[in-house]
């Protein structure tokens, strides 16, 4: 009986595909890149949280320091490049081998993956790094036999500038803003968290909505400070004191006014191609009186620079709602699939925060794109 479930035929094809790919990528004057199979673990769990540890294969040295196999090639090339001369200097790489994750609780599967991609630092002009890497997964994926992908894209720095400027409480933003990324529904977004207090948490918590932000700030500190509460799980009197009052906030749905819940609910309803859905937001925000005009700017250069790349944006899909499901992105997203109800082949997006968590003096500009070497062929890997 074979250990192994990949035959030696899709073996061999998996690997030609991948040379396919490193090819194009070298011809495009990315440099090779394969950081180390072992990685810190810290780095992925201080970013996925610690349920991220049951998809992680985990060892420990002598000291107890705990290490992983490379679950995914972003942030081990981010950290190769901090490591290296070019840190903080415009650098292009590609990659190409094996990362690993473990199946999630109750599927089935091997956990070894063939994955490729590039990733490009330190570029000012934004909106053509974010073509290039586009326009330069789509035709790596294309020379190894995926062709006809559909591709829709989004943008969580516009989302960013449309949320900064609803008129609602930071909580409120907050909330919106993460479960966007999550790919939540914005009525599932607003309908009312479910309190984890009995009755007595629900009667401060109304009370507290009905107070002056100030005074219910004062009111909880006094309260925790009489019961000799100094901190809770490391937080301070007046962090619980905030908390508190974000929690009446969400629960009682104040400061959000039903023209501003419309709005975002037509924003996100946006959808189209770009150049069409760039007019009904840039109409949106002037009926509004919201000045998104930078960033719609910036929208707008973007797809004139995929098109000058010879890619047909009128044929992708924009939705402001669109996103990737990770909260490093700052920027341009997009996946490419078979099919719309399929996994996407290639994934990707502008992550300018990210390497400044990772050791960086300052953000850096950050795009890139990751290509799955067992989804290139139609219905491939949609387990």
């Amino acid at each position: 009986m074979r250990l192994n479930a990949v035959t030696p035929t899709s073996a061999e094809r998996d690997a030609s595909r991948l040379a396919a790919i490193l090819a194009h990528f070298a011809r495009e004057g990315f440099a090779r890149c394969e950081p180390r199979l072992l990685q810190p673990a810290h780095v992925f769990l201080d970013r996925s949280g610690e349920d991220f540890r049951g998809r992680l294969y985990l060892t420990s040295d002598g000291s107890g320091a705990e290490f992983c196999l490379r679950p995914e090639y972003t942030i081990p090339v981010c950290l190769d490049y901090l490591g290296s001369p070019m840190a903080g200097q415009p650098a292009a790489y590609a990659y190409g081998g094996a990362v690993f994750r473990a199946p999630e609780r109750g599927a089935t599967g091997h956990g070894e993956f063939l994955q490729a991609g590039l990733e490009s630092f330190g570029r000012q002009d934004r909106e053509a790094a974010d073509a290039e890497i586009l326009v330069a997964a789509l035709e790596a994926a294309a020379a190894a036999g995926a062709t006809a992908l559909n591709v829709h894209i989004g943008d969580a720095g516009l989302v960013a500038a449309f949320l900064e400027r609803l008129d609602m409480p930071p909580v409120w933003r907050r909330r919106l803003a993460a479960g966007h990324a999550r790919g939540q529904r914005i009525a599932d977004i607003f309908a009312a968290p479910r309190r984890n207090g009995g009755s007595e948490q629900s009667g401060v918590l109304a009370a507290l909505t009905k107070a002056d932000p100030a005074d219910a700030r004062r009111l909880v500190e006094d309260l925790l400070s009489i019961a000799g509460i100094v901190a809770v799980g490391g937080r301070s009197a007046a962090e619980i004191a905030e908390r508190f009052l974000d929690q009446a906030t969400l629960a009682d749905g104040a400061g959000v006014s039903e023209e501003t819940r419309a709005l975002a609910e037509a924003f996100f309803a946006v959808e189209g191609a770009p150049k069409s859905a760039s007019a009904a937001m840039r109409k949106l925000a002037e009926a509004a009186r919201l000045d998104l005009s930078a960033a719609l700017d910036a929208f707008d250069t973007r797809a004139d620079a995929i098109a000058a790349r010879g890619l047909a944006v009128n044929a992708m899909r924009f939705s402001a709602s669109f996103a990737r499901h990770l909260d490093y992105y700052t920027g341009f997203v997009f996946e490419a699939r078979h099919s719309d109800d399929g996994e996407p082949v290639i994934g990707g997006g502008r992550y300018d925060r990210l390497l400044k968590t990772l050791g960086a003096a300052s953000d850096t500009p950050a795009v890139g794109a990751a290509i799955w070497i067992d989804r290139l062929s139609p219905g491939a890997g949609e387990a």
